[in-house]
């Protein structure tokens, strides 16, 4: 079996596995428990926290290999683990092409801790980040984005911030239109639709109020002919990993 007929099979196998109810039911269950223990709070990237699912850390690497973006966004910054991760995979990139920084890494963030921004400003790869404090919504911070982002050529965003429908909805219609074709904006946390109301707690969002009713409302936002860019939601990635944050949140940019 040569590589193509590798990848061949490999796709037929996820949309094999993908009609297994026993299996997503299995994955589900085991991803509402995992939660409860904070089970994805437990790991790093080169030596910075990384709060995701290492099934999501294997699809970023992967999403960003594929695409080769020389700019990506991120909002929602944590203890800077995420951007850590993107900032290597670009790093490889530029080492490649025997060059220097070339590529960056934008991450915004309403509240920046002092020991992220200590942790991130001492990490080898500083050099590719650039840090932005303020809402990713507010008009100056996506304007300055917005501005950075013209120096690039193919740009990949990640909106993992302020999970509430309006908050995500907004950050969609401000980053989503920067997206180079076939480049994708992967939105975090969709899952929050399907996590049991019990186990929300007293935040603020929650089912009916989430990251994936933000991109249930910017698909159909989309469909207004005037609207210039054209996104589809590419299910290979969740129906692979299974267990992902991010279902229905694979937004590829197709025109």
């Amino acid at each position: 079996m040569n590589d193509k007929e590798y990848f061949d099979w490999v796709e037929k196998q996820v949309e094999e596995n993908s009609n297994s109810k026993i299996l997503f039911d299995s994955a589900k269950n085991w991803h509402d428990e995992s939660r409860k223990n904070k089970y994805q709070y437990l790991f790093n990237w080169l030596g910075r926290p990384i709060i995701q699912d290492p099934q999501d850390i294997v699809n970023v690497q992967e999403l960003i290999w594929r695409c080769k973006p020389d700019l990506v966004i991120e909002t929602g910054i944590a203890r800077g683990g995420s951007l850590i991760l993107s900032a290597s995979i670009l790093a490889l990139f530029d080492h490649f092409e025997v060059v220097k920084n070339k590529r960056k890494v934008i991450g915004i963030d309403i509240d920046i801790r002092e020991h992220t921004r200590k942790g991130i400003s001492n990490h080898p790869l500083a050099n590719s980040i650039e840090l932005l404090e303020g809402s990713s919504i507010n008009d100056k911070i996506v304007a300055n984005v917005c501005n950075r982002a013209k120096n690039f050529e193919k740009v990949m965003v990640f909106l993992d911030s302020y999970h509430t429908c309006d908050h995500v909805y907004n950050e969609l219609l401000s980053y989503a239109p920067l997206v180079s074709i076939g480049s994708y904006c992967l939105v975090f946390d969709t899952g929050i639709e399907d996590v049991p109301v019990e186990d929300i707690g007293e935040r603020e969002w929650g089912p009916g109020n989430s990251p994936k009713t933000a991109v249930d409302k910017f698909i159909r936002h989309q469909e207004d002919d005037s609207i210039s860019y054209k996104f589809q939601i590419d299910e290979f990635y969740q129906n692979r990993s299974i267990i992902t944050s991010a279902r229905s949140g694979f937004l590829k940019r197709i025109s």
